[in-house]
């Protein structure tokens, strides 16, 4: 490791105090959780304990996952279970959009499971749930946080059509640890996803990267660098954190100092928003996203 990464990283000997997040709390937080429990509505952000879920939905921002919890890939980092899915609900478009209603949400992020089973990789039903959501919910912006869709352009391109404000696909790592992190995808492939996305449609684009399992500085903004080369608008930059011991584990804890160093380098590569730090996620701040 070089030595200016050394210098802004930390073994992972116990997670350090700004890791450390505070139970959320507030009049938003308290009346959406009373929602979500009693129409057992299903957001990522609890099923994620995502550390930043009372900040998002005291903003009115909140993520759903479609196509099932249950996935084709089994990537190295994810708390996901991996198996055979269940076979597709037709109707979950329209349950989504009445969650979005219920819970009043201004901003949704729209995230799913790979479904490389399906013949058209789930792009119909991501489709649809962003066409219920506009129905029922005229006034909500969305994200959509999607998979690769093995870059097939045909899927892609209904994601396009449906016009999001934001198409979000996640690099997660860099080139280096792509094989060892995302088992069944490419770091090619991914820029090349984004690429086709923006040059055909997209009206703002973003991407995501975990820290803390080994990269370098170096590598860090190689792969910041070949986002902008892919004209990506948006960048997320987070810790890495184990979610089980099966899962890989956490080779850094990257200190406040380094995740600072990255935002002002990606600002100076001109992304429109770069989040950077150790508790950031990729539906962090969302609702600024589309701005």
């Amino acid at each position: 490791m070089s030595t200016s990464v050394a210098e802004n990283v930390i073994p992972p000997k116990g997670k350090p105090k700004w890791l450390r997040v505070k139970l959320p709390t507030g009049k938003k937080y308290t009346q959406l959780r009373g929602l979500v429990d009693k129409y057992d509505l299903n957001t990522i952000c609890t099923s994620g304990s995502c550390p930043n879920m009372g900040e998002c939905w005291g903003e009115g921002t909140a993520t759903f996952m479609i196509l099932g919890n249950i996935c084709t890939r089994s990537c190295g980092f994810c708390g996901v279970k991996t198996g055979r899915p269940e076979t597709v609900d037709w109707a979950e478009p329209e349950k989504v959009a009445r969650s979005i209603k219920i819970m009043n949400i201004k901003h949704a992020v729209l995230t799913s499971v790979d479904r490389d089973d399906l013949k058209d990789m789930g792009s119909i039903i991501w489709a649809e749930t962003v066409q219920a959501v506009r129905r029922m919910n005229p006034e909500t912006t969305m994200e959509t946080l999607i998979p690769d869709f093995q870059g097939i352009s045909t899927h892609l391109d209904r994601i396009i059509n449906v016009a999001p404000e934001v198409i979000s696909h996640n690099m997660e790592t860099v080139k280096r640890l792509t094989r060892e992190v995302r088992i069944q995808a490419k770091y090619e492939r991914s820029l090349e996803v984004l690429d086709y996305l923006k040059k055909n449609g997209a009206k703002r684009t973003k991407s995501g990267i975990m820290l803390g399992l080994g990269e370098e500085e170096d590598e860090v903004i190689a792969t910041m660098e070949d986002l902008r080369k892919a004209d990506v608008d948006v960048i997320t930059i987070g810790q890495y954190l184990q979610p089980s011991k099966k899962h890989l584990p956490v080779k850094q804890f990257i200190l406040p100092e380094q995740f600072k160093k990255y935002e002002e380098v990606g600002l100076e590569m001109g992304f429109r928003h770069v989040e950077s730090g150790a508790l950031v996620r990729s539906s962090y701040k969302a609702h600024k996203h589309i701005h």
